[in-house]
């Protein structure tokens, strides 16, 4: 099951990065987003754990165990949305509630407004 996030408003990519940044804290999903699909490093699906390192430096720590599970290995493709959180079990209520709170949290100093589907 997969939670799309369509970004309205700018700033973009800092709406992105704070979406990784959320994802780094939840080992319960992995993710896809515009900015990862742009990047040569993830063209192949096939990284290092220095590369992923490398490219979440900016978000934070990754940890060596996390590096494996934090990119979702199903595909490249996200259509016309701007992000999504893999869930690795369908998520509860309260876990789908929680991811919201910290979307709410983390795009609304920058402004951004933004749609949730999980299907």
């Amino acid at each position: 099951m997969k939670s799309y996030v369509k970004v309205y408003g700018p700033p973009l990519l800092k709406a992105i990065k704070a979406l990784e940044k959320i994802a780094v804290t939840m080992p319960e999903v992995c993710i896809w987003d515009i900015h990862m699909a742009a990047s040569s490093s993830f063209k192949n699906q096939s990284f290092s754990n220095d590369e992923v390192r490398t490219f979440f430096n900016d978000v934070g720590e990754v940890p060596t165990k996390r590096c494996s599970t934090i990119i979702s290995k199903s595909g490249q493709s996200i259509g016309e949305q701007d992000f999504f959180f893999e869930w690795f079990k369908d998520p509860t209520k309260d876990e789908l509630n929680n991811l919201i709170e910290k979307i709410d949290e983390a795009l609304t100093p920058l402004g951004c407004k933004y749609t949730l589907i999980t299907k």
